[in-house]
Formats: C-alpha cells, sequence, structure tokens
C-alpha cells in the first residue's frame, strides 16, 4: 500500500500493522529467561487485533529463520532490537519523572502500554495521540482486560496531520509546564517536512525544562529496503503481505540531531551498539540493517 496524505489505518493495516508487529517483538522480548522489558500487555494486545499471523507468531507456529540462516533478518534479532528500543523510552520517561516532569505526551502511540505498566510519579498524566480507531481500540481491549492505568491517562484521538496541538490543550495539557514527548517509531512515517514541522511544534509547545525522545536514522528508507525485502520474502508465504518499504517516505531530511539543536534543544545520543551493550547484549557480526540508529534524547 502507497502511503497518501490522507490516508488512514487500523491495527491490522498500513502503518497500523507495524505497531502490533512491533507489540509483538514486545510480547516476545517479555518472556525471555532474563527480559530487558516486561510488558505484560502486549501479548493480548496483539491477539485481540485478530490477525492469524501475529498470533500464530507469538504461538511459534511459524517458523522464521535463525541468525546462521539470515543474519540480516531473523526473529531473535528483531525482539532485540524492539527490547532495547523499548528500554530506551521506559527509562527516559521514568528519568523524566525523577527529575520532577509530571506531564507526558507519547507521539503516534500505538499499542504502546506504558500509561498501563510504568510506575510514574504521583500527578503525572500522561496523553497519548493516535487515529481514533487505534485509540479506541486499546482502550477497549485493555478494559476488558481489567487493566488500570498506573497514572492519570488522558486520550486524544486525533491524526497527526490534523490540528493535535488544539485538541491536546482540550484535552488540558499545560503548556506552561514541563512536559516528557515521545516519537517513538515515527518519524520515516512523515513526510520529511512533515517531521520539521512536528518538532517546530514540539518546540512551541515545551516550556524550559522539557524533554524528547526519539530516533535518528542517519541512513534513512533506503535501511528498511533490505529488511522489507527478507520479511516478504520470510514472511509474506505465512500471510504478512506489509511492504514496510512502501509505507516509508523518502527524500532529503534534516538530521534530527542538527534540527534539534539549532531550535535551542540540548542534544544527547546513544548509539544502537551502546544499547547492546547496556544491555548485556552483542552486537552481531553481520550488520543490521538499523545498526547505524542513534537513540536520541533532547532538553529543552
Amino acid at each position: 500500500m502507497t502511503r497518501s496524505d490522507s490516508d488512514s489505518w487500523d491495527l491490522a493495516s498500513s502503518v497500523g500493522a507495524t505497531a502490533t508487529m512491533v507489540a509483538a517483538a514486545r510480547a516476545l522480548a517479555s518472556r525471555e529467561p532474563e527480559p530487558l522489558i516486561n510488558d505484560p500487555f502486549a501479548d493480548p494486545l496483539v491477539r485481540a487485533v485478530g490477525v492469524e499471523f501475529f498470533a500464530r507468531l507469538l504461538d511459534g507456529e511459524i517458523e522464521v529463520p535463525g541468525a546462521d540462516d539470515d543474519p540480516q533478518f531473523n526473529l531473535q534479532r528483531l525482539t532485540q532490537v524492539m527490547a532495547v528500543r523499548t528500554r530506551f523510552f521506559d527509562e527516559f520517561f521514568t528519568d523524566a519523572g525523577a527529575a520532577g516532569i509530571q506531564q507526558a505526551v507519547i507521539l503516534a502511540a500505538g499499542l504502546d502500554s506504558r500509561a498501563y505498566r510504568l510506575v510514574w510519579s504521583d500527578g503525572t498524566v500522561v496523553y497519548e495521540i493516535d487515529q481514533p480507531e487505534v485509540v479506541e481500540f486499546k482502550t477497549s481491549t485493555l478494559a476488558k482486560l481489567g487493566a488500570r492505568p498506573t497514572a492519570e491517562r488522558r486520550t486524544v484521538p486525533i491524526d497527526l496531520r490534523d490540528d493535535w496541538p488544539a485538541a491536546l490543550r482540550r484535552s488540558g495539557f499545560d503548556e506552561s509546564k514541563p512536559t516528557a514527548w515521545s516519537a517513538e517509531g515515527l518519524l520515516l512515517y512523515l513526510p520529511p517536512e512533515a517531521q520539521d514541522r512536528l518538532f517546530d511544534t514540539v518546540t512551541a509547545l515545551s516550556a524550559p525544562g522539557s524533554r524528547l525522545a526519539t530516533e535518528y536514522h542517519p541512513d534513512g528508507p533506503p535501511m528498511l529496503d533490505e529488511r522489507a525485502k527478507a520479511m516478504n520474502e520470510h514472511w509474506g508465504k505465512h500471510g504478512f503481505d506489509v511492504d514496510l518499504s512502501s509505507l516509508v517516505y523518502r527524500g532529503e531530511r534534516n538530521p534530527v540531531t542538527d534540527y534539534l539543536t539549532e531550535h535551542g534543544w540540548r542534544v544527547s545520543t546513544r548509539s544502537r551498539a551502546d544499547l547492546f551493550a547496556d544491555a548485556g547484549l552483542e552486537l552481531p557480526a553481520t550488520p543490521m540493517p538499523t545498526q547505524n540508529t542513534l537513540a536520541v534524547t533532547a532538553v529543552r
């Protein structure tokens, strides 16, 4: 499915299916003997989406290549990458709370369950922004599971291409207070100019002391092409027919680190190798498609 300026999706199609795929990886990572993360809601949320492929993947019914068969793409590698990425954003919010920030905004929240599983400081309000259908699905599914948020959770059901700042304010967002923002797994699904607009808007809404966590992909969309080809080859025959390379926007982008620095943020980065080392994991000898990705933290 080729992207357009007016396209939409649910959690079983297009960009939404990538959110379900990431949640499936979090579910698998949470089952590890010594897990880096603990997301008890990932598995039931993925199953509730109702895509047979993902349920079979969680049940171990789909044969996937191992590292020896395909060092570029295999399930263990995908699971590890998502585990270290999730841990990075988890720690970002935990550290922000410890620093006294009590307002958090999760952009394109998808099946993210941090509002339910992290330990938030008293008085924290967590805003989740995503398309209305995605927000409603997650809210109703977690309610049926009896899950209760661990902070005050406020949903903002709106497309990021619409006037989401106005919707955020209507939900009670206070731009005079420092905010912890996350843009996880989002930027490549935005056109280059929309990426800049997103950061411009976040900057305008951020009081001094605000923090932002995101990622920077120096290699751009081409880094996904090889992964997408491998996914289509290995998973396509089992029913996974989403071509990741068709979902991202191409074109020259402003480097995230430079753009934020120029707009008044103090930026620090961690390499994927750093995140793997912090987690006690070794990077595979064969480079990953996302090996050069940087985890970015910025302070206003």
